[in-house]
């Protein structure tokens, strides 16, 4: 149940999504306006050609110019607060003020000319495992008894969207159930670990899916971090690059962290208007003390990694050049250690807060289905949407 509810919420692909406001009367009144004419209409076939579904402050963009491009400036009244897709188109739209429609057709050619310039030829999956074909958001290997999870969005700066919780849970699940795997790993593809939670996934939610939206969201978040708590054999976390949000909060639940010099850790819920998850509430001031946990929990304050080693959430801190090389030789020689050996002392060194932890998930869990519906919530996440459709 919980899995189909996630791909129901999941944020719609790009052909569906552009279709959703192509198809309106808007989009059957388009007049010869300009000499882009053309080059409009082929840059909107092309569009649906993508391979690679755009960012939610892209898609954000497009709509804008579309807009302003077809229909002039911004001329309809301004959506309520709770209809956050709404407000958010509509206030890309505004943003663009007086721009002509030509000016705006322009605009919205260079923008699809870059996305399409940026997508990458397809090349053959680098999963060694029987099982790499169950995951789309994750490169999954399985190898010599180390489980390897890494995080594949690259262009998304491997946001956690529905699907990757769902897949993560699983891979989790097969490194626990093979009985061949010593030790798992989570790492990063590209120069990002992990941009934390995917604020798409509060994207295309109608004004009376609030609710629902943020109630299943805590269920898959509570599944989600219920995985780490539970898992049992040793987890290892290899942070190849800047690390937000989620990402950084289960960390405490990992039995050991490596993390190159030039990753940094962010938590920036108060900006967003949420609050701590990931059991970090517990985790985070027993390994760092009340006050350095404050910094990171309450007042948005991102570390470095060296900063993240001296309050014992990072193991080692290695120099970016030999990162890989230095980490992987390390796992390869735990990957040696006896298996139930490793099992039975993660055990013994775990299982007294294991309770605890489940109970304070549960808790952060509950705290953020009310976070997910509160208008100071949704000011901060259109805020942030907003800065970041004005960069581009």
């Amino acid at each position: 149940m919980a899995a189909s509810l996630m791909r129901r919420l999941r944020v719609v692909g790009v052909n569906k999504w552009m279709n959703a406001f192509q198809n309106r009367s808007i989009h059957l009144s388009v007049r010869a306006l300009g000499a882009f004419d053309d080059d409009f209409e082929k840059a909107k076939n092309r569009l649906n050609t993508l391979k690679e579904e755009p960012g939610n402050d892209v898609k954000l963009r497009i709509y804008a110019l579309f807009k302003q491009a077809t229909n002039g400036k911004c001329n309809t009244q301004k959506p309520g607060m709770m209809d956050f897709v709404g407000k958010a188109k509509w206030d890309a739209w505004n943003s663009l003020g007086d721009i002509t429609q030509d000016a705006a057709k322009q605009k919205y050619i260079e923008l699809v000319d870059e996305l399409a310039g940026k997508e990458k030829p397809e090349t053959p999956a680098e999963s060694t495992t029987a099982t790499g074909s169950k995951f789309t958001t994750l490169d999954v290997t399985n190898d010599g008894g180390v489980y390897t999870i890494k995080l594949n969005r690259p262009n998304k700066k491997n946001a956690i969207n529905f699907e990757m919780y769902d897949e993560w849970v699983l891979a989790l699940k097969e490194a626990a159930d093979d009985k061949n795997v010593v030790l798992a790993v989570v790492t990063g593809t590209g120069d990002f670990y992990c941009s934390g939670n995917d604020l798409g996934n509060f994207m295309d939610i109608p004004p009376d899916g609030v609710k629902a939206m943020a109630e299943e969201g805590g269920i898959i978040l509570e599944r989600f971090v219920s995985a780490f708590i539970d898992f049992p054999k040793p987890l290892i976390g290899v942070i190849n690059g800047p690390a937000l949000g989620v990402s950084v909060t289960v960390l405490g639940l990992f039995d050991a962290v490596y993390a190159t010099d030039k990753a940094t850790f962010h938590t920036p819920f108060s900006n967003l208007g949420q609050s701590p998850e990931g059991c970090s509430s517990y985790t985070f001031p027993r390994l760092m003390g009340a006050a350095k946990a404050s910094e990171l929990l309450l007042f948005n304050k991102k570390i470095t990694a060296q900063e993240a080693f001296d309050r014992n959430l990072v193991t080692e801190v290695f120099p970016d050049h030999d990162f890989q090389r230095s980490v992987q030789t390390r796992i390869q020689q735990y990957a040696k250690l006896p298996k139930m050996s490793l099992q039975k002392s993660k055990f013994l060194s775990r299982e007294a807060e294991r309770e605890i932890l489940h109970q304070v998930n549960k808790r952060e869990c509950e705290v953020l289905v009310e976070r997910w519906q509160s208008e100071e919530c949704f000011k901060a996440i259109m805020n942030f949407f907003s800065k970041s459709s004005s960069k581009l």
